[in-house]
């Protein structure tokens, strides 16, 4: 009973209210549909941590798309072998991890530290910090955890759930035997896509678009003679 809800009711449950949410949150708070940047209360922790944790995440969304959306027979095709496959994953998995836990701390102790940045911070800015710890941290274990393999292989267990998920057909038996540490980090990442609405994590869809089709904005010099003619005049 418990495996039905966790990998059949539970990720439908997240995904109404992710989608939801969003719908609600654009409706009655578009002018909270922000990042909330606190660049002008500090930049230099701001600088470091963001640009750590950005990149770590962009590597690690890669892997799991290449990981769990990519069938493993795909790779079979392109000759690619299981154990090639998991040393690749561990090469760009645990820097990539490594560098977003490191950006994520940077940034949670910027927020503890720089007072001007603690009181301006939202309640949902802390949710969103705490979510985003227990995801990298979890999925971070999971990877080192299973750095030797152990005969686990996710591309045929959580990536053929996930899959059905997605294709409206989940079955429950693939969760059977993955390892608790792994339902820890899927357990997490629903958690953190059931509050995605509710926090500044939704300024990931919005894309400046508007800026590929903009006027240009010119700018032009005074120059010095202009500038004296100028206050002859005046």
């Amino acid at each position: 009973m418990l495996e039905q809800f966790l990998w059949v009711i539970l990720p439908y449950v997240v995904l109404t209210i992710f989608i939801g949410g969003h719908i609600w949150r654009y409706q009655y708070d578009q002018f909270g549909w922000t990042s909330k940047s606190s660049e002008v209360l500090e930049k230099k922790q701001l600088r470091l941590g963001s640009l750590l944790f950005h990149w770590g995440i962009l590597f690690v969304f890669i892997g799991h798309v290449m990981g769990i959306l990519i069938p493993e027979a795909v790779y079979e095709t392109m000759g690619i072998s299981e154990e090639a496959y998991h040393l690749i994953a561990l090469a760009g998995g645990i820097p990539a991890g490594l560098a977003a836990l490191i950006g994520l701390i940077i940034l949670t102790r910027r927020r503890i530290a720089v007072k001007r940045v603690r009181v301006t911070s939202s309640r949902g800015d802390w949710i969103a910090l705490f979510f985003l710890a227990i995801v990298i941290l979890t999925g971070l274990s999971s990877t080192l955890l299973n750095i030797d393999s152990n005969g686990f292989d996710y591309r045929t267990t959580i990536g053929p759930w996930f899959r059905g998920v997605l294709m409206f057909q989940p079955n429950p038996a693939y969760m059977e035997q993955v390892p608790i540490w792994f339902q820890i980090h899927i357990i997490a990442a629903l958690g953190i896509f059931a509050v995605w609405p509710f926090t500044r994590l939704v300024h990931v869809f919005s894309l400046p678009l508007r800026y590929l089709r903009r006027n240009y904005v010119v700018y032009r010099k005074r120059m010095p003679k202009q500038a004296e003619q100028l206050n002859n005049i005046h």
